[in-house]
């Protein structure tokens, strides 16, 4: 009876809170994470650098930090060590967040404009298509017809940025498919998401968007409307001509490569998933703990930007601080220079006037390295030095403005083989005007002049988006690029380096480095040389800032000292020793003898390798290391010699 009592008991207790309905629910889940005290003075605060409330289509920024920014108590958006890792503080710092503030951008829409003041509408509003979307789309949903730069100065949700529902409010509609900033949008009040039954009551309580799952927000085609940005050519008088230039299409990139193949999105990268546990999501709520949770780096390439934003906060009115700009900048540089390229340098041959060398770069993007703007290019530097230093070759050379010394005037082609300091690889595209001159102004670009960069892997010719992706130049005439044993899609290209040694017997060291630019001088400087308040502001902010190229990869080969090795031969019997094919394959060589013999193996620098005291008739020789040229040395027992070398390709 006792027992029934305290169960009847109980049962009243239990029901007490559902007796009194929702809220008071509410406020239990809520209080399990954060103190009534704490919960109340997280949710009234506010971050006075991010825009809040709504235009009609949109929430900004600043609604979504209340939950998904720095948790005060430590408890959601952290690590298993306690790391901060929220949403919003990532997001805010990345070149998505400021894309609206960037002031390159802002003095190219200017420079545009000035060429072409009767397209003036047109251009601003195709702009901030993309640099500003909430206030670009929530303009034309509320029935205007343009969206120009004055209107984006005074619209603190336009300058929010590609903002948080420029992504998670973008619809499934032909999703994919859009490019050139064209972009859909669902007009209610939903968030799209990866996770399955989301908890709904603390979004729409404090933002009124409900969150809903949905697997498209994992779809590289979310990028795509504004990745993929095809213009229609003016001419120089700024009459349309009927045709159209690729300003970039990465997401075509990637759609020709491996990575589309196997399923691996842009978010794979650029929204790495946190790998190690579990993460709680909202910041005063007792929500499911998630995985994978995606961090918002939104990491690239462009290091130039975010130090010069760095250093000019308070100026641009970016929300960001120092600290958090020193996170991304981090995370960018090894972005680039952990998985972006491989790169290996190998000696070939040396003679006694040459060195051969071949430098090997293979694209580990899941796009063309460098990917985008049309300003950005790669270039190596390859410098050969003897034992006291001296340089004895050097190609790539820069000047003080990090500008390349000795690059044609023009467009600087794609090389197969340099012989000569005056030549340099550059992995670029280069655009030019109507009349077939090289253009950096957007709406003149009439036709690519030159499109080396390098291929993501699996991209090929044949591919149905390499109309917007093609190679140009003499890219498409070398064997070796992108292409191995004739089979397309290896994201490599190979560069053979045949330098003259200039008397030098002794060692010798040569180095490659591939370096990254974001905006070179030369690039800059047709814009640079109009004037408007957008470029001016500009010019002494680039001016000022940190503009050397980052250094992506450094690899280096030695050529040791010169041992020439003659060949003496019987000039009445020179067949006494055949080899088999030649070049050979993973060291491993069919040698035909007539005569009972000696054979010593030496590297191409003279170094005896091994040593075969008697040797006769028909056998395999298997050599003794992996190098890239052998010199077989044979002596017969008439005194005889004979000297052969052997190509090695190694799989």
């Amino acid at each position: 009876m006792i027992d029934r009592r305290k169960t009847f008991i109980c049962c009243i207790l239990f029901s007490i809170p559902f007796l009194f309905g929702i809220p008071f629910k509410k406020e239990s889940q809520a209080t399990r994470f954060h103190s009534a005290a704490e919960l109340k003075q997280f949710s009234f605060s506010q971050d006075s650098l991010l825009p809040l409330g709504y235009n009609g289509l949109f929430a900004a920024s600043g609604t979504c930090i209340k939950c998904h920014g720095y948790d005060t108590a430590q408890i959601a958006s952290v690590d298993f060590l306690g790391n901060d890792i929220n949403l919003v503080d990532d997001w805010r710092v990345s070149m998505m967040a400021n894309s609206a503030k960037d002031p390159f951008w802002r003095a190219k829409v200017s420079h545009e404009v000035l060429l072409h003041p009767q397209h003036k509408v047109e251009i601003e509003t195709k702009c901030t298509s993309c640099h500003a979307p909430l206030g670009h789309f929530a303009a034309f949903h509320n029935g205007n017809t343009s969206y120009t730069m004055e209107d984006l100065k005074t619209d603190t949700i336009g300058l929010d940025g590609v903002s948080c529902l420029a992504c998670h409010q973008q619809a499934t509609t032909d999703l994919g498919s859009l490019h050139s900033g064209n972009l859909n949008f669902t007009p209610e009040k939903l968030a799209y998401g990866p996770f399955i039954s989301p908890l709904e009551s603390p979004m729409v309580q404090f933002s009124e968007y409900k969150p809903v799952y949905s697997p498209h927000i994992s779809d590289a085609g979310l990028c795509a409307g504004c990745h993929t940005l095809v213009n229609h050519t003016l001419d120089l008088d700024g009459n349309p001509t009927g045709g159209t230039i690729v300003e970039q299409a990465t997401y075509h990139e990637w759609l020709n490569s491996q990575y589309n193949e196997q399923d691996v999105s842009c978010q794979n990268c650029h929204l790495p998933d946190f790998e190690k546990g579990t993460v709680l999501l909202a910041a005063g709520y007792d929500t499911k703990p998630r995985t994978p949770f995606s961090l918002h780096e939104l990491t690239g390439a462009n290091t130039l930007m975010l130090q010069l934003m760095k250093n000019n906060v308070e100026a641009l009115g970016i929300s960001a601080t120092p600290e958090q700009f020193d996170e991304i900048i981090t995370a960018t540089f090894q972005m680039l220079q952990q998985k972006s390229i491989q790169a290996t340098l190998d000696l070939i041959d040396r003679s006694a006037d040459s060195l051969f060398f071949e430098l090997n770069l293979k694209n580990l993007a899941g796009h063309k390295f460098p990917t985008g703007y049309p300003s950005r290019r790669a270039f190596v530097e390859f410098v050969v030095a003897n034992e006291m230093g001296d340089t004895i070759f050097h190609s790539g050379k820069m000047d003080e403005d990090f500008e390349l010394l000795q690059q044609d005037s023009e467009v600087e082609p794609h090389y197969d083989l340099i012989n000569s300091p005056d030549q340099v690889q550059i992995y670029e595209i280069v655009l030019g005007d109507v009349n077939g001159n090289v253009t950096t102004v957007l709406e003149r670009g009439s036709m690519a002049l030159k499109d080396n960069r390098l291929p993501p892997v699996g991209f090929t010719t044949e591919h149905s988006v390499y109309d917007t992706t093609a190679i140009v130049g003499l890219a498409t005439q070398d064997s070796n690029f992108n292409t191995e044993d004739g089979l397309q899609g290896n994201g490599s290209d190979k560069i053979a380096f045949h330098i003259p040694s200039l008397g030098n017997q002794g060692v010798l060291t040569a180095t490659a480095k591939v370096y990254y630019q974001t905006a070179p001088q030369r690039w800059m400087q047709e814009m640079f040389d109009q004037q408007s308040s957008e470029i001016d502001s500009f010019r002494v902010l680039f001016m000022k800032a940190d503009r050397s190229p980052v250094l992506v990869k450094e690899v280096n080969a030695v050529a040791d000292m010169f041992v020439g090795l003659e060949a003496v031969t019987n000039p009445q019997d020179q067949n006494w020793i055949q080899l088999g094919a030649n070049p050979i394959r993973n060291g491993s060589v069919q040698v035909f003898s007539k005569v009972s013999h000696e054979l010593e193996v030496f590297d191409l620098n003279g170094r005896l390798l091994q040593r075969y005291p008697k040797r006769s008739g028909t056998y395999e020789l298997v050599l003794p290391a992996m190098q890239k040229v052998y010199l077989l040395h044979f002596k017969n027992k008439h005194g005889q010699y004979l000297t052969k070398r052997v190509l090695n390709h190694t799989n």
